[in-house]
C-alpha cells in the first residue's frame, strides 16, 4: 500500500485536556512512517450537548500505510487506553480522536465516512486543519482556510499555543491546588 497523509482531529474535555492530547499525539506518532505535523492546539465551546466543560482541540497529519478501517481501530484503542467512555453522544470525553480526510479518498463505510460528514460545519475540527491544508478545496468549493476563517468569525475558537506550550499552560491551571 501507498502512504496516506490522514489528518486526526484530536479532543479533549474530561482531566488533563492538554496532556492527554500530549500523550495521544505521542501515541500517534507510533502509526506514523514520517514526521508527523500537529496544528496549534484550540480552546473550542462544546457542540451538540452543551451542559459540558470546553474542549482542547488540534489537528495532526499523520503518514500512514494502514487501510482507513484499520486505522479506525487503531484509534479506538488509543481512546480506550485513555478512558473514552461513550455513554452521551457529543458528551463529555477524555480524548476523541477522529479521521478527518485520508488523503483524497472518500471513504463511506456504516462505522466511518471521510471526509469526516460534519467537518465542514465544525470549528474545533477545520480551524487547526486550516493550518495544515489551507489551500485544500472544502465541500462546496473555496478553500479549507476561507471556510475556516468564516467558522472562525463566529466564536467559539481561541487558539492557545503550540502542543507544548499548552500542555505546559493548561495543565498547570488544571492541576488542583492545594488548601
Amino acid at each position: 500500500m501507498e502512504p496516506v497523509k490522514a489528518y486526526i482531529g484530536l479532543g479533549s474535555n474530561l482531566g488533563d485536556r492538554a496532556g492527554t492530547l500530549l500523550q495521544a499525539t505521542e501515541r500517534l506518532q507510533r502509526l506514523a512512517i514520517g514526521p508527523m505535523r500537529v496544528s496549534g492546539v484550540y480552546e473550542t465551546q462544546p457542540v451538540g450537548y452543551v451542559e459540558q466543560p470546553d474542549f482542547l482541540n488540534l489537528v495532526v497529519e499523520l503518514p500512514v500505510v494502514l487501510p482507513p478501517l484499520e486505522l479506525l481501530s487503531r484509534l479506538q484503542r488509543i481512546e480506550a487506553d485513555f478512558g473514552r467512555v461513550r455513554d452521551i453522544r457529543f458528551g463529555p470525553r477524555t480524548l476523541d480522536l477522529d479521521i478527518l480526510l485520508y488523503g483524497d479518498a472518500y471513504v463511506c463505510f456504516s462505522m466511518l465516512q471521510v471526509p469526516h460528514p460534519r467537518l465542514w460545519e465544525r470549528a474545533f475540527a477545520l480551524v487547526p486543519l486550516a493550518e495544515l491544508v489551507p489551500s485544500r478545496r472544502a465541500l462546496g468549493g473555496g478553500t479549507i482556510s476561507r471556510r475556516a476563517e468564516r467558522l472562525r468569525q463566529e466564536g467559539g475558537v481561541r487558539r492557545v499555543g503550540d502542543l507544548r506550550q499548552a500542555a505546559a499552560r493548561v495543565s498547570q491551571a488544571e492541576m488542583p491546588h492545594p488548601g
